[in-house]
């Protein structure tokens, strides 16, 4: 695969670490038993070019100055160390793809947006190359970097059309007064972008957003669905207006913020609420 250039980002960057992909052992001739035997580490800042293309690549956005801005509760910057300890330790039931960590971006003492344009760039030449990126935040401002970085990579394809899906009990369309947050990364998208996206939002809490926030919906033509349709019971009736949605686009991005599960599930999360989805509802959709 082709070296990764992150040019004037490098501060941004701390590659993986193998430490954190550890699990059960299991013998050498049942080939490989759990997602710890499956991941490769690699630093993006070393020559690449002698390393097979993964299939997917794992990057960490360990950011949540966004989250302190917005007056939230700090902490998602652990997030992708916590996923990949978890996650090593899960049975590797998948096809024989090949996923790669390349570690983590982060900020440079308070400097959000220059960890959202090292996300952007590294995104944007993964996906260049044909190799599907996974981001771990972080807080929800990830979804700025995660898009521009998309949205770089589509374009150079010719002129297409994005769906934003985002499994959420937010909007997080604040308008950004004086420095975006966590809160505002959709506004941020919808107004970069106008004519080439649309915004679909899953669980989104009457409590959790303002009278000011729905009128912004409103304006900006968002999709969006109440987190009391978002149950079992309704997921065909969901189902239909994803797919509708769905076919109007030529791509998709996918994120999902934990605070729209449940607290019985997500009880770590800045903006936790017993009135979220359920794991299941999101694995059946996704």
């Amino acid at each position: 695969m082709d070296a990764i250039d992150l040019n004037i980002y490098e501060l941004n960057y701390v590659p993986p670490k193998q430490e954190l992909w550890k699990g059960r052992a299991s013998a050498l001739e049942l080939n490989v038993q759990y997602w710890c035997q499956q991941i490769e580490c690699h630093n993006l800042q070393n020559d690449l070019t002698a390393v097979e293309k993964p299939h997917f690549a794992i990057i960490g956005y360990a950011c949540d100055e966004g989250v302190r801005r917005n007056q939230g509760r700090v902490g998602a910057k652990n997030g992708p160390e916590a996923i990949r300890k978890q996650l090593s330790r899960f049975a590797f039931n998948h096809p024989p793809k090949r996923i790669i960590d390349f570690g983590n971006i982060i900020p440079v003492e308070e400097d959000m947006e220059s960890c959202q344009a090292a996300l952007a760039r590294v995104t944007e030449q993964l996906l260049s190359q044909n190799i599907f990126p996974i981001v771990l935040g972080g807080g929800h401002d990830v979804a700025f970097g995660h898009f521009m970085g998309i949205e770089r990579a589509i374009q150079k394809r010719g002129i297409h059309s994005i769906g934003i899906i985002n499994f959420d009990a937010h909007f997080d369309l604040r308008p950004s007064k004086e420095q975006p947050n966590s809160g505002t990364p959709f506004y941020q998208i919808l107004n970069g972008y106008k004519n080439s996206v649309a915004y679909f939002v899953l669980g989104i809490q009457t409590a959790a957003n303002s009278p000011q926030l729905f009128e912004i919906a409103k304006q900006k033509g968002v999709n969006y669905l109440l987190n009391n349709v978002c149950e079992p019971s309704s997921i065909m009736e969901v189902k239909n207006q994803l797919d509708a949605f769905i076919q109007q686009h030529d791509y998709l991005y996918v994120t999902i913020d934990l605070d729209g599960f449940s607290s019985a599930y997500a009880p770590g999360v800045s903006a936790s609420s017993p009135l979220g989805f359920s794991p299941s509802f999101v694995f059946d959709l996704l």
